[in-house]
């Protein structure tokens, strides 16, 4: 085919869908909320994984974490044995800082959750969002979480159980505004504290994160919420290179501490950067299986919606078709024709989609604290597949009309 026939196949194609256009769009409807769920799918987990992925860099590759049970068990499936696990307590934090000579610090945190949230005052400003955390001086050299104005509690502090705090930016604000927050008291839950310094903005990824938080010496945490035992380590490594040793080194501490015989596994978990990021993957992959299975459906139903109208279309033009091959047209100009009607409604229908599926993954997060991604390989993949699908869908119309005899259908009404 020339090119002169090409443009006029597109043209008669388009003139075709404009004619019936209540017809057309109901054929591509099945392709629009096909592709449309994937998009905004797809733009959702997009920016999810880039939030998470910032969240895990930020947590240093030479960072450990130790839990009592690693972060992917199901509480709901615990063996015997694993429930009656010691929890993590301050004795760890002790035989670590001891023991390993590859580590830099330890910091331990424990939080209180209180129902209905930890309500803090400041005269007659007041937040009940705020999350309580005990840690250790140790909490900016491990975390990468530094003091934007003031300092951060010192050792002395946390030994005598001082009565101060170091509180989130998000907090400072609103307690404050535009004031000192500085060696100011503030009542957190009816107790008495004073301020002796305000964390840097941490980026957001879920509401603030640490931007609305208290944090209080690991000592004073204690003394306030004594029944509150289990904690977690985060434990810095000298150097990134030094990460496997230092795992050892804190296995071997633990193990000795915990009692744990020889031919024992371990009775707590330690993950890093690297495994976060694996398990993170591994939950994801599920995630994507689902996507796939939901647009394939949504295509699978587009494709036949698309296959029964070409179908009906190139019966309704019986007599078309034989009047063009009457005056010269070859097969391969209406098989063209055909072709190129369904790979337009489908590839229509997947533009249509594409769009509404951004507008509803912006509206998502407008009213979420779910980030938005826009796919640029998800868009392009989204159209060139409900293209695809318009050319397998429209391969048997296409064929039906090629073959229709021109002298029987110049009879046909």
């Amino acid at each position: 085919m020339n090119v002169f026939e090409t443009k006029e196949g597109i043209l008669l194609a388009l003139d075709s869908i404009r004619a019936n256009k209540f017809r057309s769009f109901l054929t591509i409807l099945g392709v629009m909320i096909g592709v449309s769920s994937v998009i905004a799918m797809v733009a959702l987990i997009e920016g999810l994984n880039s939030a998470v992925a910032n969240d895990i860099e930020q947590m240093g590759s030479n960072v450990i974490y130790i839990m009592k049970y690693p972060p992917e068990m199901n509480h709901n499936e615990l063996s015997e044995e694993d429930r009656k696990r010691k929890p993590i307590t301050m004795v760890e934090v002790e035989a670590v800082r001891e023991n390993c000579p590859s580590v830099d610090g330890v910091s331990p945190q424990n939080y209180y959750f209180r129902p209905g949230g930890n309500l803090v005052k400041y005269k007659n400003k007041s937040s009940d969002r705020t999350s309580v955390f005990g840690t250790s001086a140790d909490f900016e050299l491990v975390n990468n979480r530094f003091v934007d104005r003031g300092r951060f509690f010192n050792e002395s502090e946390d030994k005598n159980r001082s009565m101060v705090c170091v509180i989130g930016s998000d907090l400072a604000e609103a307690l404050f505004e535009n004031r000192d927050p500085l060696n100011k008291s503030i009542l957190m839950n009816n107790t008495r504290l004073r301020i002796v310094g305000v964390l840097e903005e941490q980026e957001r990824t879920f509401g603030g994160g640490q931007n609305n938080m208290i944090a209080l010496p690991y000592g004073t945490f204690a003394k306030l919420y004594p029944w509150e035992k289990e904690l977690f380590l985060a434990v810095k490594a000298r150097d990134a290179a030094l990460i496997d040793k230092a795992q050892e080194e804190i296995r071997q501490a633990l193990r000795r501490v915990r009692g744990v015989k020889y031919n024992q596994e371990d009775n707590f978990a330690m993950f890093t950067q690297e495994s976060a990021t694996q398990m993170y993957e591994e939950a994801t992959n599920i995630i994507w299986l689902i996507m796939i299975g939901i647009s394939s459906i949504g295509l699978m139903v587009g494709g036949i919606g698309v296959l029964n109208i070409m179908l009906v279309s190139v019966t309704e033009r019986t007599r078309e078709i034989g009047v063009r091959k009457a005056i010269g047209a070859r097969r391969a100009n209406v098989f063209f024709q055909f072709l190129i009607e369904a790979m337009t409604l489908s590839g229509s229908g997947g533009i249509i989609g594409i769009v509404f599926g951004l507008l509803l993954a912006l509206l998502i997060s407008a009213v979420s604290p779910l980030p938005m991604v826009v796919p640029f390989a998800g868009v392009l993949i989204s159209f060139t597949l409900s293209v695809g699908v318009g050319l397998i869908a429209g391969i048997v119309p296409a064929w039906r009309a090629a073959s229709v005899d021109p002298i029987v259908s110049l009879r046909y009404e």
